[in-house]
């Protein structure tokens, strides 16, 4: 196989009828390490709106000894939508698992829209900028019709209809609602010392590693956590690295086989497996028992 065979491939389908098959392809095969990444940033993004980071912070489940198995929730229930899509049984449990723990809570259909913008908008922006090449069109529309799904299968109204669409309602909705919340601030705090933990960044001091982070964030969402300002050259260095990456990815073999995020060293909670239905917080119990963990079944 050829670096840009995959590529060539996803030209052939339509992001209209075939945006599964192409966004799936894009975040398995030709991204995987870059949607993590910036799907990561996506949702500190959203702890800036104080009304989303304020309830992040009173749900607990940011406290230094839970954040681990928060972070692995989340990447596990979206992972399984992306691995198993939108009609198998695992995507199906993931989305119910979503809404479960999502009806407990007042969240506004803004709140939700912007979550939801920050999914397709943040990793178009990441790849683009720091990807072994840049996104096709083809997979920018894929992208925001499978987070249009997404949407419809979590009650959202008046979704954005377009990927320009959806980057208009996330910068319009931040200048609009980033603010400094004590409680979000919190979380991002121990978001960031998470990130310190991850392969291979826990072999540098946990310092570095906030201080490389803030770096790939731009002005706004650090003022709105009120983080220091960086000089030039910091954010330089911070860019200038991931970049790097790219270009030396994009001489490397192309992947053969999808690689998903329940696959990467930084999800670490469930050495023995894990049930999807059990993943996630119960803030109104468990509905049903659970028998014990067992990895997810590939599904054809």
């Amino acid at each position: 196989m050829r670096r840009f065979d995959v590529l060539r491939r996803i030209e052939r389908l339509d992001p209209e009828t075939d945006w599964y098959e192409i966004y799936r392809t894009s975040v398995a095969l030709e991204f995987p390490w870059d949607y993590n990444q910036s799907l990561s940033f996506a949702l500190f993004r959203t702890y800036a709106v104080p009304s989303i980071g304020r309830l992040l912070a009173e749900t607990g489940e940011f406290a230094e000894t839970r954040v681990q198995k928060r972070y692995d929730d989340t990447s596990l229930i979206l992972d399984a939508i992306v691995e198993h899509g939108f009609t198998g049984t695992h995507g199906r449990g993931a989305i119910r698992r979503m809404n479960q723990m999502h009806g407990a809570y007042p969240i506004s259909n803004e709140d939700f829209l912007y979550v939801l913008s920050t999914f397709v908008v943040v990793p178009i922006r990441w790849i683009d900028s720091f990807g072994w090449r840049r996104l096709s069109e083809g997979e920018k529309v894929a992208a925001a019709n499978y987070y249009r799904e997404l949407g419809r299968h979590m009650g959202m109204k008046d979704i954005p209809a377009t990927h320009q669409e959806f980057a208009r309602y996330l910068d319009d909705y931040e200048a609009e609602h980033f603010a400094y919340d004590e409680g979000a601030r919190a979380v991002a705090d121990s978001t960031l010392g998470l990130f310190a933990t991850f392969p291979p960044s826990h072999h540098a001091p946990a310092a570095v590693v906030k201080r490389f982070s803030l770096g790939l964030m731009d002005d706004p969402l650090r003022a709105a956590f009120h983080y220091p300002r960086l000089s030039r050259v910091e954010q330089a260095v911070s860019r200038g690295a991931v970049w790097l990456r790219g270009r030396v990815v994009r001489f490397l073999p192309p992947r053969e086989e999808p690689k998903f995020a329940r696959q990467l060293p930084n999800i670490r909670s469930y050495p023995d497996g894990y049930e999807i239905g059990a993943l996630g917080t119960f803030p109104r119990g468990c509905p049903v028992p659970h028998p014990e963990p067992t990895q997810p079944v590939a599904e054809a």
